[in-house]
């Protein structure tokens, strides 16, 4: 990994379908040479995977809720279920495990603040949960998937 390389990653993570006669001026490459660095960054799983970031406004889903959940349970066994439950329902789009007093934080995008209580019946019905608690999102201040890549 080189500075090339970190350029590289960094314009693909900005758009990735910038066009690779741009990447190679940036990188003061041939576009053969850099083609063959994009490929080997992706072999190497540097890139995990392109994807379409779409306009949640567009989507018709717009609200954005973060629910902190306990549980009294943390078998190995129950963490599998949970997440087969969690992955189950394509309204939550995020679920990271904690440490603290609480065990997981979900974040959901919905069609509206009423939605959520539709999943929310949806998750308990596959889940014995200690505690939930819901935040609405007032506004986003900043949202990305760009990652600095001066760490690799």
């Amino acid at each position: 990994m080189d500075d090339r390389d970190r350029t590289i990653l960094t314009l693909l993570q900005k758009d990735a379908q910038t066009p690779l006669a741009q990447i190679s001026e940036a990188v003061s490459l041939s576009p053969s040479a850099c083609s063959r660095r994009i490929q080997r960054l992706e072999e190497e799983g540097y890139i995990a995977r392109r994807v379409a970031v779409l306009d949640r406004r567009l989507v018709k889903l717009p609200t954005t809720v973060f629910v902190l959940v306990r549980t009294s349970r943390h078998s190995g066994e129950w963490l599998e279920h949970f997440r087969k439950a969690v992955t189950a329902i394509p309204e939550i789009v995020e679920v990271h495990r904690l440490t603290g007093n609480v065990d997981y934080i979900l974040k959901m995008v919905l069609p509206d603040v009423e939605h959520y209580d539709i999943v929310y019946k949806r998750l308990i019905g596959r889940l014995e949960l200690f505690e939930m608690s819901a935040y609405i999102s007032m506004e986003t201040l900043k949202a990305g998937t760009e990652v600095p890549t001066s760490y690799a």
